[in-house]
């Protein structure tokens, strides 16, 4: 834990840290329970308006690759708070769009901010807390699903109470926008000291090599994987659009269980030993539905544990790599930045081979991407071996 950082700060940051990731996982999961309602906007056809989730992908790329030096040379926070003041306007305006293009723009910009924002708070927070900054990374990302997970929650409810697709988008703008306020009053931690850790602990070309396909595989099988479990479910013949719909829901439910309680477990358990147990249970659960899934059980289970051994993956490979290395915004950035190639390029390939193969090339894919990340971590592993300067 950074000693030179009062608790009273230590915490309160952390908190709002916490607070920021539920505004970006609300701001990302908005747009999939809304896109009808933008397409009726716009005038648009779904085929137009899915342009939408590419280009907030690509702002997204942009915006955590470029943001890294930055994060290394100014405080973080008035960065952050900046780019949650942008998300914020974004969201206001998003519902008052009534051409594609002017909507493409928006998401656009709202794709960078995302990216800036994720980049800086995962590199802030390893700064803040040093060496026992695991389960305040695992709670990070938990507090991220619970954004993702009450998003559509709230679309529900507006639009259930009769309310208009502007509430859905002005109402977590401002929380945004008042997260976006506090923020710069916190001291940032400190990017000189960070420069300093640099210097004892320097990334080493070939393990960021190593970290950055590691993430490019796991993120695209994870998003891969739950973008199609939908579409794979309603192949099997016994399987209605309620089931399926259903199954898709247990996934991302056990993904945010799981990171609520990799949380006491990153405490006892080395990143290494956490990743391995991820790796080999999202391996046998893919595995079962790609053998069992004709029958309904085996269906459920093999989707909530591949969820539930994904669920921590990601949060602990940053763990990880900080074990590593100094975690500065330049190697965030890169981290980052192949973690969002492997989201569009993965569940991309996946729906092209769907029709001409059949939906198990959902199954065989994420196997195939899970097994280049293990394999990659096996190398690396191997490789820090020959590196003793390095601390494990």
């Amino acid at each position: 834990m950074n000693t030179e950082v009062p608790h009273k700060t230590l915490y309160s940051t952390t908190i709002v840290y916490y607070l920021s990731f539920i505004c970006l996982g609300a701001a990302t999961a908005v747009l999939g329970p809304t896109i009808q309602g933008l397409a009726s906007n716009t005038h648009s056809t779904l085929a137009q308006i899915s342009s939408l989730f590419l280009v907030v992908s690509f702002g997204y790329l942009l915006g955590s690759f470029a943001s890294g030096r930055v994060y290394d040379r100014v405080k973080g926070h008035p960065v952050i708070g900046a780019a949650l003041l942008v998300l914020g306007g974004m969201m206001v305006i998003v519902p008052l769009a009534q051409q594609l293009l002017f909507l493409q723009i928006i998401f656009f910009v709202i794709g960078v901010v995302e990216g800036v924002m994720d980049v800086g708070v995962n590199t802030l927070i390893v700064w803040l807390h040093g060496e026992r900054v695991p389960p305040f990374m695992n709670g990070l990302h938990a507090f991220y699903g619970i954004g993702t997970t009450t998003a559509p929650l709230i679309v529900a409810a507006v639009l259930a109470s009769a309310g208009s697709l502007n509430s859905v988008y002005w109402l977590p703008a401002i929380v945004i926008v008042l997260v976006g306020l506090i923020i710069p009053f916190l001291p940032s931690p400190s990017h000189i000291r960070s420069r300093q850790q640099a210097e004892e602990r320097p990334a080493i070309p070939i393990q960021v090599v190593l970290l950055t396909i590691i993430f490019f595989a796991f993120t695209g099988a994870e998003l891969g994987f739950g973008g199609w479990i939908y579409t794979y479910s309603t192949y099997q013949a016994y399987a209605n659009p309620t089931m399926a719909a259903s199954i898709n829901a247990a996934f991302w439910g056990a993904l945010t269980v799981g990171r609520l309680v990799s949380i006491p477990l990153s405490v006892k358990l080395r990143p290494h030993t956490m990743l391995w147990i991820n790796f080999c249970g999202i391996i046998v659960s893919l595995l079962v539905l790609l053998f069992f899934s004709s029958k309904a059980t085996f269906l459920w289970l093999g989707a909530i544990g591949t969820g539930f051994f994904m669920a921590s993956t990601f949060p602990t490979l940053l763990n990880d790599a900080q074990s590593r290395m100094h975690m500065s915004g330049k190697v965030t950035s890169i981290f980052f930045a192949g973690s969002s190639l492997g989201s569009m390029i993965i569940p991309w390939i996946m729906g092209q081979l769907i029709v001409p193969i059949g939906s198990e090339v959902v199954i065989l894919t994420a196997l195939g991407s899970v097994f280049l990340a293990s394999a990659t971590f096996y190398i690396l592993n191997v490789r820090q071996r020959t590196i003793p300067s390095i601390n494990q």
